[in-house]
């Protein structure tokens, strides 16, 4: 896929990383990947270069990452992608199509979430997600971004935020400009499992609502752990 740029931010996350990175050839030919890595002491960077993947150091902080791996590469699309979330097979057609049609120009595109757990708790809160997206427009990062390196450059790009880079960018996109793609992707339920599924959703809600009411991402940074 010769538009795209894919770009992964990295922090000690050699755990889940390979299969990320093995989900984007997808049986097909592999697709240019952009790793940032913001100083792992794993085996992130040995895993990202296995891979074939373009590494760039960078510091710590996932909107600065983003930002920087957005500026190494060339192509005139960008797809932003969680170290450990997973792209489910059917994911380059739903691309294609989206970048196919005129009017993605101005938009940007996002993916189904799940979650690689068998909880039924895991079911409702992708169902709540999916409403949540519909409602307001406001996929999170784990779901992926596609959107057109014009557009991204037009809007300023990620912010060098250490919280919140990915709502604060989806809200100059527009909720009226964000398209759900006809593809999923799995995404690591580790974190709510360890912090509970209804305890989880919670903390995270009570950071947005603070993040809207003008707190400043770096104190958010600090609440959420």
């Amino acid at each position: 896929m010769t538009e795209l740029d894919v770009v992964i931010p990295t922090l000690n996350a050699g755990q889940r990383l390979a299969r990320t990175l093995a989900s984007l050839s997808d049986g097909d030919t592999p697709v240019s990947v952009v790793v940032c890595d913001g100083g792992s002491r794993d085996d992130s960077v040995a895993i990202a270069r296995a891979a074939g993947a373009h590494v760039v150091a960078t510091p710590a902080g996932r909107g600065r990452q983003l930002a920087a791996g957005a500026a190494a590469g060339t192509r005139p699309w960008l797809l932003f992608l969680h170290a450990d979330t997973v792209l489910a097979t059917g994911w380059r057609a739903a691309v294609v199509a989206f970048i196919r049609q005129p009017s993605s120009s101005t938009r940007a595109g996002y993916f189904r979430l799940r979650f690689d757990s068998r909880a039924r708790a895991a079911r409702r809160m992708e169902r709540l997600v999916a409403w949540r997206c519909r409602s307001f427009g406001l996929p999170y990062g784990d779901q992926g971004l596609l959107i057109s390196r014009r557009l991204y450059d037009q809007l300023g790009g990620f912010r060098p935020l250490p919280l919140m880079e990915d709502v604060d960018l989806v809200r100059r996109i527009g909720c009226t400009n964000l398209v759900a793609l006809d593809a999923d992707v799995v995404t690591s339920a580790e974190r709510y499992e360890r912090d509970g599924w209804l305890a989880r959703p919670m903390r995270n809600l009570a950071c947005l609502a603070l993040y809207f009411a003008g707190l400043p991402p770096p104190l958010l940074r600090r609440l959420y752990g």
